[in-house]
């Protein structure tokens, strides 16, 4: 148990206390002059100095209390002696220093002082001593605004409270600029303690408050709870803060009287700060230099003309730069410099500044500067710095100045052999295209106005991305089921192996298959089905009953004879039959989303689209005859399960595609193993070497563009490279808005905008069931908003990452996913493919089917219908 504190009360009317360390005695002892009754926190006191009240009272207190109260009062030589155990109904915390930490450096703060500004005593007053003591702060009280500055500038408090109730006493926002005029108090957490608001009133405005210089307002509240956590949020928020702050001016204390000359901007290459050294070095004033943009500043024409773009496509990716530079000063010299610029990685993970360190950069011909020979091995540098400078001396003063930060290491051959490499990697020319079209804007913003060359600039940050076509996906808190569909869709996964393997049936025995039917044979009920197959609104789920799940046969036999595939590939009717039904018997029927219905949906997607005037003009047979084949096999052999998953489980093919574009890459490659595996079924056998490969690779590429990482890129490839310069073309002719013109053509025709139609044409055709009539549409969510669910029941039961949280049967709401799904992937992609292809129809779907899914979500329906009316 600890002593309590003494207060003295003298005859003149200070008051101050002491902690008493040598006693262990649990009371609180006053000592008081004179005779006459006051009240003084708590204790009954009589003394005749009570009128009197000073102005300023010194109370500390580090140890807890008794919970007993006892007054004894003792007559002695004129004198009342009050010994008091003081009755709480808390325990006080006790006193001691914390550490915290500013980056590398480590602090230790002291226990906080508070001021208490109240020019009389009351319960709100009261309320702040104890809970002062409560929370272990050091505190005095000032009656007076003279006396609160005075003991303000002794003590340095970090919280001052100002009763700001009556102002019959003082002004409290006077008493707070007379504080904010001080220099210690730039750190300082001013509150202001305002009356409660009548009911009937309105809330005053904080404001005025504000501009006096108070940091906070405490509505009044006498209890000591309330006040004792508006003190620890204080504490533990802008008390911290500040006490940082304050720490920072020994940071800066040491740039100052840094050697190197150190430069700080902001992330848009704003300069903020400059040393003394920096002064020196360039000439500037700093008041010169402060606020202004660094391409304000003249640069010298003697370095690369790359070199700053060099240096800006480093830093930007947050990584570190050093190399030679030169720079002009004010007097027009320039100057040669060793920089080392650094990224500072700021709130949000993003850039915030760069800090640029420089010196000169002397060849070993040359001298070093005075500056650097009167300044070396001051009392900062360490003695092995200083040996190697005076080892350095008696070489004539020829000095490297990048060694100055080698710690003592004699070897500048080395050092120049390093550096000279660096300058012979940034003087390379490298003939990318990319390149070439970054030197073309260089160049051009030579030559622009200064609006136009920011421009440019923002251009070239972009152009330098590795991800040319892929979005910045920023996180939806509020949308999971976006953020779902995006992790499980486009990435593969957690690339964390395990000893779950998942293992595909390979067992596909042809003995199992039906006998082959030509076109001829077709029972009438499913040749009057595929009668339609030429209508969008053409019903995949009525074949797929008709034909007992084996709609790609027959549906491909019709669409295949229509684009004349046999008659292309030189093959019979009996062969494509064979190849037609090797492929859906590949599909897993156990799916419930990806099975052979699915490929036969995308397979009439894909004729259909072919169909259209724009693309028919845009592609040849061959391109044709490859889109309806990779249409067939492009999710052959699917698991039901997603890339994510397949790269979580360390499933075989995962390993033997290396977490890349797995199922696509089984898929393509799956389907010409298939193919080729039996003369019977093989529908390439007879036609040229060199034409099989050209539709080979067109086959793959479209089954790899239905890969959703590259989804992006895609789209807007597809966007930038056809539609839009086909709409300038179109604004610019005098032909009839209904004509196609010669430069239309030319741009669709062109080999590397067929294949953007391709990979459009696919990938539209892949996940076009939002477009479908709403009954297809609802019957697609439910299918594969049921694999999904069956992915998760797998993961949990194999205790693997949860690729799609959301899709948990017991929680998921199918509306809301496929308004994400909408939103996020198809709307975009539609409207691209629908301004190249015209297909109102299509989008007067996805209008209605959205509709739909939304006015089920506003009903807070999970399921795929609503319910039935009560």
């Amino acid at each position: 148990m600890g002593c309590a504190p003494s207060i003295h009360v003298s005859q003149s009317g200070v008051i101050y206390c002491r902690d008493s360390d040598e006693s262990n005695s649990p009371h609180q002892t006053t000592t008081i002059s004179q005779g006459t009754a006051a009240t003084l926190h708590g204790l009954f006191i009589k003394t005749d100095a009570a009128e009197n009240i000073p102005s300023v009272i010194t109370y500390q207190s580090r140890h807890s209390r008794n919970n007993s109260y006892r007054d004894r009062k003792e007559n002695s030589g004129g004198h009342i002696r009050i010994e008091a155990e003081t009755q709480t109904s808390h325990t006080s915390v006790k006193v001691s220093a914390t550490e915290e930490c500013v980056g590398p450096m480590r602090l230790t703060q002291e226990p906080i002082q508070v001021l208490l500004v109240f020019a009389k005593e009351d319960s709100q007053s009261d309320a702040f001593w104890w809970a002062c003591d409560r929370a272990g702060f050091r505190y005095n009280i000032a009656r007076t605004p003279e006396s609160a500055v005075e003991c303000f500038l002794d003590k340095h408090h970090e919280i001052i409270v100002i009763d700001g109730r009556h102002s019959r006493y003082f002004e409290p926002e006077a008493v707070c600029r007379l504080i904010r005029a001080t220099k210690p108090s730039e750190n300082t957490v001013i509150l202001a303690v305002v009356p409660q608001t009548p009911p009937d009133q309105d809330e005053p405005s904080v404001l005025p408050l504000l501009c006096a210089g108070f940091s906070r307002r405490f509505v009044e509240n006498s209890s000591v709870s309330a006040c004792y956590n508006e003190l620890i949020q204080i504490e533990h928020g802008e008390v911290r803060c500040q006490f940082k702050l304050r720490a920072c001016n020994s940071v800066f204390t040491a740039l100052e009287h840094c050697q190197e000359a150190v430069e700080i901007t902001s992330e848009d290459h704003i300069i903020q700060y400059v040393n003394p050294a920096f002064e020196r070095m360039m000439g500037y004033h700093k008041g010169e230099l402060i606020g202004k943009e660094l391409t304000e500043l003249p640069k010298s024409d003697k370095n690369r003309a790359d070199l700053l773009d060099t240096i800006n496509t480093c830093i930007k990716k947050g990584k570190e730069w050093q190399g030679i530079y030169y720079a002009r000063k004010k007097s027009g010299d320039s100057i040669q410099q060793h920089v080392k610029i650094t990224p500072v990685i700021g709130q949000g993970g993003k850039i915030r500044h760069f800090v640029a360190i420089k010196r000169p950069h002397i060849d070993n011909n040359n001298q070093v500067h005075k500056f650097n020979k009167e300044e070396r091995c001051s009392g900062e540098q360490s003695q092995s710095e200083c040996h190697s400078l005076h080892h350095r001396d008696r070489r004539n003063d020829s000095i490297d100045a990048r060694s100055l930060s080698s710690r003592g290491s004699d070897a500048p051959s080395l050092q120049n052999r390093r550096y000279s490499s660096v300058a012979r990697i940034h003087s390379m020319t490298i003939e990318a295209p990319i390149t070439k079209v970054i030197n073309i804007i260089n160049a051009a913003q030579e030559s622009s106005p200064v609006t136009v060359a920011e421009a440019l600039d923002r251009v070239l940050e972009i152009l330098r991305t590795t991800e040319l076509y892929s979005p910045q996906l920023a996180s939806k808190e509020d949308d999971p089921h976006t953020n779902d569909l995006v992790g499980g869709l486009m990435s593969d996964g957690l690339r964390r192996l395990s000893g779950n393997e998942y293992v595909f049936s390979k067992n596909m025995s042809q003995s199992q298959l039906a006998i082959p039917v030509t076109l001829n044979d077709v029972p009438p009920s499913i040749a009057e089905l595929l009668n339609d197959e030429k209508c969008w609104e053409f019903n995949i789920l009525e074949l797929e009953a008709a034909t007992h799940k084996r709609p790609l046969t027959y549906l491909g036999l019709k669409i295949f004879t229509n684009f004349g595939v046999c008659e292309f590939l030189n093959c019979s009717e009996a062969s494509l039959r064979s190849w037609l039904q090797l492929i859906e018997s590949s599909y897993h029927s156990s799916n419930s989303y990806h099975n052979s219905t699915h490929a036969a949906d995308v397979l009439h997607a894909t004729a259909y689209f072919l169909q259209k005037e724009r693309v028919k003009s845009s592609l040849d047979q061959l391109d044709e005859v490859a889109a309806l084949i990779a249409a067939t096999v492009h999710d052959v052999d699917h698991p039901g399960r997603t890339n994510s998953f397949l790269c979580n489980a360390g499933s075989e093919l995962a390993i033997l595609y290396n977490d890349t574009a797995v199922l696509e890459s089984h898929h393509a490659a799956l389907a010409f193993q298939l193919t080729v595996r039996d003369s019977k079924s093989n529908i390439f056998k007879n036609i040229d070497r060199n034409q099989f490969r050209t539709l080979r690779q067109a086959i793959i590429d479209m089954v790899l563009a239905t890969e959703m990482t590259r989804h992006f890129e895609h789209v807007s490839k597809f966007m930038n490279s056809i539609n839009k310069p086909m709409a300038a073309i179109e604004e610019t002719s005098t032909s009839s808005v209904n004509s196609d013109c010669e430069g239309q053509a030319n741009i669709r025709n062109s080999p590397e905008n067929r294949l953007l139609i391709k990979r459009m044409l696919i990938k539209c055709a892949d996940v076009a069931n939002p477009c479908r009539p709403l009954e297809l549409c609802i019957e697609w969510a439910g299918r594969i908003s049921e694999e999904y669910f069956a992915q998760t029941d797998e993961e949990k039961r194999q205790g693997l990452p949860v690729v799609m949280p959301v899709f948990d049967r017991n929680t998921c709401s199918v509306p809301k996913s496929q308004l994400s799904f909408i939103d996020y992937f198809i709307n975009d992609m539609f409207d691209a493919w629908d301004t190249f292809a015209s297909l109102p129809g299509l989008m007067e779907h996805l209008s209605e089917n959205y509709k739909y899914w939304k006015s089920l979500d506003e009903m807070k329906c999970k399921s795929l219908r609503p319910p039935p009316p009560s």
